[in-house]
């Protein structure tokens, strides 16, 4: 499919700090032997619900006047204690937070939201177990998760990483602060690259730790120094605006975010190139050019930057011929059932769509009007949201949901793409019509 590509200079986005970054940054903060100090950390609602769960377990975080600096005081140790940690909708919080109790001393409860509660837990809960704590779950292998913390012993384990790399990370952060050292072996690892970024995060603050083997990660109970971290902008997030210079014809830069990234998702730009976008990657950014072009007639795996598969699946109806994305079986296991909730929406769209356990094949059409929905889903919202720049009458059931990574998402959508029509709910008008 063509479209007119205007000749002006690239358009800076102001995205927000990294969810994944600035969570992991939050733990090992307190868990380290002093304050660190956060850099424009990401305030979103998953991030406070993560920050304030963190005070719940006896961390103070302190936020400067402006919220661009977190100060982090660490407790150079697990938590000491008893009480029940809230985690709201936060999947972070009931992954990365019961190991670290753990290896603490007291008595913890973590408790979420219907939507998390709906997550499994089971194999973090498991892993616990044979390191030596004392773990309850709810029914089903999901929270509320009770955690008898008396210290964690270390060892080596077997983990189930395949419905989610969130409880090998949460192992591995804990892995500093046991009694003696940590292996993990992994047989099958989805999201490869959030393991390579905890490793990375996990050594700045003066943790040993590596892949010792493929598939096998070892942590030596060294601890954690306190240090000063910045926050990269989010490339997830990147990714919407991204797809939106690939279909609009405009350009994009988003600086923060070069070629020393920890972030795996910044590897969404190079899909875009196969669509025929032009993609620019300095130290310093990266720019995302629409050429006028939006090719399909491929198949890509984005199991390892699946937070991304939607971003490409709602506006893959533009392309001109049909798109498939695999291995992401474990996006079915997020804040929806990811694959069933873009396939729907197509449909809704009038838009021809296959799908398998891991997979699902979008062909080129034209979107009718329909609303969009969400379900509490905030990157369900945000790729939709996308689409809807190329695509008339497409509204979204919740257009709030997506404050839970990125509050100012649709205004800064309508800065950046005025004279394009940006879903929200209710019914849409045109750019130049709005006040």
């Amino acid at each position: 499919m063509t479209i007119a590509v205007p000749a002006t200079p690239a358009l800076d986005a102001r995205i927000p700090g990294s969810k994944s970054l600035t969570n992991r940054a939050l733990l090992l903060a307190a868990a380290a032997d002093s304050t660190s100090a956060l850099g424009a950390p990401l305030v979103s609602v998953d991030t406070t619900a993560f920050r304030e769960a963190l005070s719940g377990l006896g961390v103070r975080v302190e936020p400067s006047d402006d919220h661009l600096v977190w100060h982090v005081t660490g407790l150079g140790r697990g938590p000491v204690g008893t009480g029940t940690v809230w985690c709201a909708d936060a999947g972070t919080a009931a992954r990365f937070l019961p190991p670290f109790a753990a290896t603490g001393l007291g008595d913890f409860g973590f408790e979420g939201s219907d939507q998390l509660t709906a997550r499994p837990v089971s194999p973090l809960a498991h892993a616990l177990r044979l390191l030596g704590s004392e773990v309850t779950t709810g029914p089903g292998g999901r929270l509320p998760l009770r955690v008898r913390a008396q210290g964690l012993d270390g060892g080596a384990l077997t983990v189930d990483s395949t419905l989610s790399s969130q409880f090998l990370t949460g192992l591995l952060m804990a892995g500093p602060l046991m009694r003696r050292p940590l292996t993990l072996t992994v047989p099958r690892l989805v999201s490869r690259p959030y393991i390579d970024m905890t490793i990375a995060l996990m050594r700045r603050f003066g943790a040993e730790a590596d892949e010792t083997a493929p598939g096998e990660f070892t942590v030596r109970p060294t601890g954690y120094r306190s240090t000063d971290t910045p926050i990269e902008p989010d490339a997830s997030t990147a990714s919407y605006v991204f797809a939106a210079a690939a279909i609009t014809g405009t350009s994009v830069r988003v600086a923060g975010l070069g070629r020393g990234s920890l972030q795996g998702d910044l590897r969404f730009t190079e899909v875009l190139a196969r669509t025929g976008a032009r993609v620019e990657t300095t130290d310093e950014a990266t720019t995302v050019t629409g050429t006028g072009a939006f090719r399909g007639g491929f198949t890509v795996d984005m199991g390892d930057i699946s937070d991304t598969f939607m971003t490409l699946a709602a506006i893959a109806p533009l392309a001109d011929a049909p798109i498939t994305v695999n291995g992401i079986g474990h996006a079915r296991l997020k804040e929806s059932d990811r694959i069933s909730a873009v396939e729907d929406n197509l449909r809704a769209l009038g838009i021809r769509t296959e799908t398998g356990h891991d997979w699902i094949t979008v062909h080129p059409g034209t979107p009718a009007p329909a609303r969009i929905v969400c379900h509490r889903d905030h990157r369900i919202a945000m790729a939709f949201s996308v689409l809807g720049l190329r695509a008339e009458g497409i509204t979204l059931d919740d257009p709030g949901c997506v404050a839970k990574t990125f509050p100012g998402f649709h205004e800064e959508l309508h800065r950046l793409f005025p004279r394009h029509r940006v879903p929200t709910a209710g019914l849409l008008v045109p750019a130049e019509d709005r006040s």
